[in-house]
């Protein structure tokens, strides 16, 4: 199994929609179950965590009356 930490955003949620399917069809013994919904947990943490990075990273271009650029600020400012 691929670690996760180290796996990119668009890798770990095509792992992570394939979990779902799995255990949306409910044919996996219990065990089996358990061990791919903790490794489902994991995914959907790091894919947080990879899209709070992005977030943070993005900013807005400031302008001035007239249009022209000023700068940049946080998105969310």
């Amino acid at each position: 199994m691929t670690d996760i930490k180290a796996m990119s955003f668009e890798d770990a949620l095509s792992e992570l929609e394939k979990i779902v399917a799995q255990l949306e069809g409910g044919k996996a013994p219990l065990q089996d179950s358990i061990a791919i919904y903790e490794r489902g947990e994991a995914l959907k943490t790091h894919c947080e965590t990879l899209l709070k990075a992005a977030e943070a990273r993005i900013e807005k271009i400031t302008l001035d009356r007239d249009g022209n650029p000023t700068g940049t600020e946080p998105l969310d400012a």
